[in-house]
């Protein structure tokens, strides 16, 4: 009797390579970069109480001998390094940008996560139900898209911010931002997934299930999200870089996180005020790490935009 192996499974690496959005994932240098550099930004903000020089959480740690200190260079009166300067406390500003970034990134994923799961649910019921529930849900999004989201988050923060005992505004305020961006960005995920839910819902699988009986909840669940997923990652994606671009706009307008809890936003709203005196440093690296976060982000997004696509040229 011959001995019979039986064949390994493909790892997971082997099934990515061989699918479609691996193999063209692979063709493309300029989605790879953008990937790397993501992986980097976000590694780099989850390790950060790990690899920053300076514990920002610990104000005994600033000296205020040590401020103004310019990148790659050393104070003149306490001697000690700082590799991308220090601000006007003191403060490591190397340990600053990898604190802020942390929270520009959690702004910015619980953000989306939470206008996504409104969009999509919103979305689904309109594209399901029809008649005068998606009129309702539609004409809400209109009045949304009449004002400029920047605005819409401006009037959530500050009401949430106004039901808010004074005590509790700084601890509360990442909460308040997160509330503020997320209700102010599901109308995209509703008005998409809506137009494919409608499309969907004159397949014939889907009257099948509704001759059968199948409860509403599982059509939604079960039927239409699946095959409505496609434009939410693509949403997701591309709406990820405003969404930490909205936290910068609030924080850099005063109405987001406090100087207390450093992002990205409040970095540079704090250099662009020691501009014009010299230290130019305090404003050019959160900058950059801005601008390199939103790009890589946006490359992404238009890489998965067209390879989702069906309709492109490939």
């Amino acid at each position: 009797m011959s001995d019979m192996s039986t064949p390994s499974k493909p790892s997971l690496w082997a099934r990515f390579r061989a699918s479609d959005l691996g193999h063209a994932f692979l063709r493309s240098p300029g989605a790879m970069i953008a990937f790397g550099l993501l992986v980097l930004i976000m590694l780099a903000a989850l390790f950060a109480p790990l690899i920053a020089p300076q514990d920002l959480r610990d104000a005994t740690s600033f000296d205020l001998m040590d401020g103004f200190t310019p990148p790659f260079s050393a104070n003149e009166f306490t001697g000690n390094f700082y590799l991308l300067g220090t601000d006007d406390q003191g403060r490591d500003m190397l340990s600053a940008v990898l604190f802020g970034l942390r929270a520009s990134l959690i702004v910015g994923i619980c953000a989306v996560a939470l206008s996504a799961l409104i969009g999509v649910t919103l979305g689904l019921i309109a594209g399901y139900a029809g008649g005068r529930v998606d009129a309702v849900i539609m004409r809400a999004a209109d009045v949304q898209l009449a004002i400029p989201g920047i605005l819409v988050a401006l009037l959530i923060f500050g009401l949430t911010r106004s039901l808010l005992p004074t005590g509790l505004r700084d601890a509360m305020a990442i909460y308040v931002v997160i509330l503020a961006i997320g209700l102010s960005d599901w109308v995209s995920y509703a008005r998409t997934v809506r137009s494919a839910a409608m499309v969907e819902m004159r397949r014939e699988y889907i009257q099948a299930a509704i001759m059968m009986g199948r409860p509403p909840r599982a059509i939604l669940r079960r039927h239409l999200l699946p095959n409505v997923a496609r434009p939410i990652f693509v949403i997701a994606t591309i709406n990820f870089a405003l969404a930490v671009i909205a936290e910068s706009t609030l924080s850099y307008l005063g109405a987001g996180l406090p100087p207390t809890q450093p992002s990205l936003g409040t970095l540079i709203r704090i250099g662009q005020q020691f501009l014009f005196s010299g230290e130019w440093w305090l404003l050019f690296f959160p900058g950059c790490v801005l601008l390199v976060l939103a790009l890589s982000i946006n490359l992404l997004g238009d890489w998965l935009r067209d390879t989702l696509n069906p309709r492109a040229v490939k």
